[in-house]
C-alpha cells in the first residue's frame, strides 16, 4: 500500500480506518466524513503524517513524550529485555528486575514520605488501584465507614468507570453514570469563577474552603480522601491559586483525610522539579503517575504510596488487587532508560531554569491579543483562555468553537496545540529548545491572527 502516491495511500489508510478501528474520545461520525490524519513517523518535538506534513507536536502526544521522539536508545532497550524476558506477572510471589530496578529509581526521585510503588499500565487503572486503596487503607484502620472520596468538578482522572468517576468531567459521567461514595467541589479556576473584585488569594481560600465545607456536610468520619490535579491538565492548565493547595493540606490533615495528588500529567520533570508536589510543597499520600514515566515508549503508570499508607496495606494481609501487566519487564525496562536520558540531557533543570521560563514569558507576549483573555502556565505547560471581550471576560458563542478554530488553523499551519472549551492547551517535550518555542510561538500567533480576522 506505501508504494502509492501520499494522496492515494493515504485515501486507503483512511478508508481501512473508517472501516476498522473505533477510536477513543471521537465522534466517529463526524470523524469518517473529515477523514483521519494519519501520523507515520516522528523526531524530536515533529511528527509527520502520511501525505508528508511536518507539524510541531507541542501537545507531546498527550502530554507525555517528555524527551521527544525517535530515541533509538529506547528501542534497543526494549529489544533486549524482549529477548531476555518478555513478560512475566508480579503475582504468585515473583518479581523481575526492571520492575525492582525501576521502583527503586522513581521512589528515589519521588518526595521523601513516599515509601512504596505500585506498577500499573496507565494513569486511569493507577487511579482505579488509589480508590481500591484508599478504602482498604480505612478498612483494615477499623474504620470501613471512611470511603467517600471527594474531587473537583472539571477535574481530570482516567476514562475507567472509577477514573471517571473521580474526575469531574459531566459529558463523561452522562454516558455512563458514576460510582458511588465519590462527591464533588468546585475548581481553583479564578479566571471563571471568582467573584467581582475578588483576588487570587482570596479566590483560592474560598475554592479551599469548598474541601472543608464538604467534609462537614458528609462527616469526616465519612470522608477518606480527597484527589485533585496539582494543576487541571485536561480541564484546560487551571493553575490553581498560590493560596489554594496549602490550605487543601491544612484541610486534609486536620480532619484525617488521604490526599491523593494526581501526576499523571505532571510527574517527570513538567513542572521543573520530578514532581509537582516538590513544585507546590504538597505532601500526598498517594501520588499517581504515568505518561512521563516512559515518554510514551511503552504504556506503564503507578502509585507512589506514603510510608503511613504502605505500612497499613502491608500489614492487612493481601491486597486482593493488581493488573497482567503490573511491572511488565519490558515497559519498566524502558521507563527506566527514560529516566536515565531525562537525568542525563538535564531536562527538568532545563526546563526550571531555561525552556520553562521562555515558553511562559512568551505565551504572556500572546496576552495583549485581542482574542486572549488570560494566558495560564507554569514551566512546560500553557494555556490562552479565548474571548470575544477582554475587558468583560465575555466568552464567544458555543457554535462558534473559537479555540477549535484557532486549532485547526494551528494544525494546518504545523502546529498541534489542542482546543478545551475556549482555551487552547499545549504541553510540549521538555526537550523543546527556544528556537523551536519560537517557532510555536509564531505559528500559533498567526493562527490567532488568522481566526481574528474571519470572526470579525
Amino acid at each position: 500500500m506505501n508504494s502509492m502516491i501520499p494522496e492515494q495511500y493515504t485515501a486507503a489508510l483512511q478508508q481501512l480506518d473508517r472501516d476498522n478501528y473505533l477510536h477513543p474520545f471521537t465522534d466517529s461520525k463526524a470523524l469518517h466524513a473529515k477523514g483521519t490524519r494519519v501520523i507515520t513517523k516522528a523526531k524530536g518535538v515533529y511528527i509527520y503524517d502520511s501525505e508528508g506534513n511536518r507539524i510541531l507536536d507541542a501537545m507531546a502526544g498527550l502530554w507525555c513524550v517528555n524527551i521527544g521522539y525517535g530515541h533509538d536508545e529506547l528501542a534497543d532497550v526494549a529489544a533486549e529485555q524482549m529477548r531476555q524476558l518478555a513478560y512475566y506477572n508480579s503475582f504468585f510471589g515473583t518479581a523481575n528486575v526492571p520492575a525492582i530496578e525501576l521502583a527503586a529509581k522513581v521512589k528515589s526521585l519521588a518526595p521523601d514520605n513516599i515509601g512504596h510503588i505500585f506498577f500499573t499500565g496507565s494513569g486511569s487503572e493507577a487511579n482505579d488501584t488509589n480508590l481500591r486503596m484508599v478504602r482498604h487503607y480505612w478498612a483494615q484502620k477499623g474504620q470501613p465507614e471512611k470511603r467517600t472520596i471527594i474531587a473537583r468538578n472539571n477535574g481530570y482522572h482516567g476514562s475507567t468507570v472509577a477514573g471517571m468517576s473521580l474526575g469531574g468531567m459531566e459529558f463523561m459521567h452522562k454516558q455512563g453514570g458514576i460510582i458511588d461514595g465519590i462527591e464533588h467541589i468546585m475548581q481553583p479556576h479564578w479566571y471563571k469563577e471568582s467573584l467581582p473584585g475578588e483576588t487570587e488569594a482570596e479566590f483560592g481560600l474560598r475554592a479551599a474552603k469548598a474541601l472543608e465545607d464538604k467534609i462537614l456536610a458528609l462527616g469526616a468520619d465519612q470522608v477518606g480522601a480527597f484527589i485533585g490535579e496539582p494543576i487541571q491538565g485536561a480541564g484546560g492548565v487551571i493553575v490553581p491559586p498560590a493560596t489554594y493547595w496549602p490550605e487543601i493540606q491544612r484541610i486534609c490533615r486536620q480532619y484525617d483525610i488521604l490526599l491523593i495528588l494526581d501526576e499523571v500529567i505532571t510527574g517527570f520533570g513538567r513542572t521543573g522539579n520530578w514532581f509537582a508536589a516538590q513544585t507546590f510543597n504538597i505532601e500526598a499520600d498517594m501520588i499517581p503517575f504515568a505518561k512521563g514515566l516512559s515518554s510514551g515508549y511503552l504504556p506503564i503508570g503507578g502509585v507512589a504510596i506514603s510510608q503511613r499508607v504502605a505500612e497499613v496495606v502491608i500489614g492487612g494481609g493481601e491486597f486482593a488487587h493488581g493488573y497482567t501487566y503490573s511491572g511488565h519487564p519490558v515497559a519498566a525496562a524502558v521507563a527506566k532508560a527514560n529516566i536515565e536520558i531525562i537525568e542525563r540531557e538535564g531536562l527538568v533543570a532545563k526546563v526550571a531554569v531555561e525552556t520553562g521560563p521562555y515558553l511562559q514569558s512568551k505565551l504572556l507576549a500572546l496576552g495583549d491579543h485581542p482574542l486572549v483573555g488570560q494566558v495560564r502556565g507554569m514551566a512546560m505547560v500553557g494555556a490562552l483562555e479565548l474571548v470575544q471581550d477582554k475587558a468583560t471576560r465575555t466568552p464567544f458563542a458555543k457554535d462558534i468553537e473559537i479555540a477549535a478554530k484557532v486549532r485547526d488553523c494551528a494544525v494546518a499551519s504545523g502546529l498541534m496545540v489542542r482546543a478545551v472549551g475556549d482555551s487552547l492547551i499545549m504541553s510540549p517535550p521538555l526537550c523543546i529548545t527556544k528556537e523551536e518555542i519560537d517557532e510555536l510561538i509564531s505559528l500559533l500567533s498567526q493562527a490567532l491572527d488568522k481566526v481574528q480576522a474571519e470572526v470579525q
